[in-house]
């Protein structure tokens, strides 16, 4: 068998596949953020009664979000607890196995570059658009790890300035401590940050979806200002990484227009006559992060086969 692990700030996902990652089951739990010895054993356990269930160990994939340092160390904002911490070398003491582990948003990526909706293209990049605005690269079905892991974090890119100067924007503190980065503007608190500044609005992102559907003119300003912020920051990954096709998940992947619009959105900041690349809806949605997970886990089988 092969085990997923989903960790989120407020719940971990573990799954089960089978050797052609074919579901058997999963379940859900609440995530211990505060006590990072809680937050192992609450690992273990679920990984434990799997090993029981089918008479022997699994592999084992871990997704958590934020990042993991040159040392293996967590760094990550939703489960401040493993902050600092060797998370595999725990798991791998206590169960007495090898564990991979990569940040969530890169194994979505991973996930719908594997029979998702990136299927039949070498270059798939994964982009989340949730909580917070990040994602990875596979190439040839393999995600691409940069030196040091921090490769396609677009979110973290500056907000460029001339489009802070056409919409008059404040330079925002973001929380992975860098001040002016793109993803308090884009991600799903972005849109919600962008609707109060322009409009002086409190709106949740479905509401403000609803107006701008219903033809409210504050709702429309605050869509072509997110629009625009979010086609440049994706002609910067174009730009970086020119992928064959971008698949997009999270909370805001939810909205059928982007799809038609972001194209359109994207090339007006790309080189003349070059051109966006298709912009899809993820296949998997929120179960991609532990299939992702699970596919790392059946790479790491194979290399060592």
């Amino acid at each position: 068998m092969i085990y997923g692990l989903d960790i989120g700030g407020t719940k971990i996902e573990f799954t089960c596949f089978d050797t052609a990652l074919h579901l058997q089951y999963s379940e859900r739990i609440a995530t211990p953020t505060e006590d990072y010895p809680a937050f192992i054993d609450a690992l273990v356990s679920l990984v434990e009664a799997a090993d029981v269930r089918h008479g022997e160990p699994g592999a084992l994939g871990v997704g958590m979000p934020g990042l993991i340092d040159a040392e293996g160390k967590s760094l990550s904002a939703n489960i401040p607890c493993a902050t600092g911490k060797q998370v595999t070398v725990s798991l791998g003491e206590r169960l007495q196995r090898p564990v991979a582990i990569e940040n969530d948003c890169r194994l979505f990526a991973l996930s719908e570059a594997h029979d998702g909706a990136g299927k039949g293209h070498a270059h798939v990049y994964g982009a989340v658009l949730g909580t917070g605005a990040a994602g990875g690269l596979v190439i040839n079905g393999r995600l691409y790890r940069s030196r040091q892991g921090i490769a396609g974090e677009y979110g973290h890119h500056p907000l460029p300035a001339h489009l802070r100067k056409k919409y008059q924007l404040p330079v925002l503190r973001c929380g992975c401590g860098l001040t002016g980065c793109l993803e308090p503007y884009i991600a799903g608190p972005g849109l919600t940050n962008l609707h109060h500044y322009l409009c002086g609005e409190s709106l949740t992102v479905p509401q403000i979806v609803q107006h701008w559907r219903n033809g409210d003119a504050n709702a429309i300003v605050t869509r072509e200002t997110h629009k625009d912020l979010l086609g440049a920051a994706f002609a910067n990954l174009v730009m970086a990484h020119d992928p064959d096709i971008i698949v997009i998940g999270g909370g805001l992947s939810r909205i059928e227009e982007m799809y038609r619009d972001l194209p359109e959105a994207i090339e007006a900041h790309l080189f003349a006559g070059f051109q966006s690349p298709p912009i899809t809806p993820p296949k998997f949605g929120d179960a991609s992060g532990a299939r992702g997970a699970a596919l790392l886990a059946r790479q790491m089988m194979e290399r060592q086969s």
